[in-house]
């Protein structure tokens, strides 16, 4: 490990969806907490290979990183149907990739993240996980609103209240770039995380594991895949 950290002794719940951006907050947690376990949603969305990459990870860090293993507990599923029925958006829909009315990206699934944060909260409740860990980021990102930093606080505030029960939410890479956050896989666990995070990780949002590129698989014209590749050769300092 090169990045010095100080261990909190407690628990973590990280949102694990098998892309890069929560493999690295997996990461960042395996490195600071005492105990760390996962959970993963299932809403029929269009890249559900991302949740059979989730076990590859998973198995890869075990094997890995015997530290990060050792702290490593259950992993949780759960199945949010519901939401890809009540969604639609390009992610649950077979429509192509675009913007909405709205202006936002049709990708964008109303909802989302404040689903994925109560229910991990509910977990977290009974599994005795007060800090729970997702990848989201207003730098890098689409413009989803319930990826901004007042969003996430004011969730947290409310979930604290709703349950009496103290949750802290941490988003590691809110003001990181892509770059950054590859950066970041390479501090916590050097060649070994990134070459993990290449290999094994998805972003896809066709669902794309045929096409293999330096950064890892994916259609490669998608907005996940352009922003991966974007900041994979900023990292590697390679112009495009």
């Amino acid at each position: 490990m090169h990045e010095p950290i100080d261990l909190i002794p407690e628990k973590a719940l990280v949102l694990f969806s098998g892309g890069q951006d929560s493999a690295t907050c997996l990461a960042w947690a395996l490195a600071r907490f005492a105990t760390v376990e996962t959970i993963g949603f299932d809403y029929r969305q269009r890249h559900r290979i991302e949740l059979d990459c989730r076990v590859a990870i998973i198995a890869r860090l075990r094997g890995a990183f015997p530290a990060w293993n050792r702290k490593l507990g259950a992993d949780h599923i759960v199945d949010l149907g519901v939401l890809g029925e009540v969604s639609d958006t390009a992610l649950t829909r077979e429509t192509a990739v675009g913007f909405a009315q709205s202006g936002l990206p049709n990708t964008f699934v109303p909802g989302r993240n404040l689903l994925f944060f109560a229910f991990a909260a509910a977990i977290g409740y009974r599994r005795g996980a007060r800090h729970l860990v997702g990848g989201m980021c207003e730098t890098d990102y689409s413009g989803y609103p319930d990826c901004r930093d007042d969003t996430l606080k004011a969730l947290q505030a409310t979930l604290s209240l709703g349950m009496d029960h103290r949750f802290v939410i941490h988003t590691p890479l809110m003001w990181r770039d892509k770059a950054a956050t590859w950066a970041l896989a390479d501090a916590l666990g050097g060649d070994a995380l990134v070459e993990l995070i290449v290999e094994e990780t998805h972003s896809c949002y066709l669902g794309d594991r045929s096409h293999r590129h330096p950064w890892g698989y994916g259609c490669g014209q998608c907005p996940a895949c352009e922003l991966r590749g974007r900041g994979w050769r900023a990292f590697a300092g390679v112009t495009a």
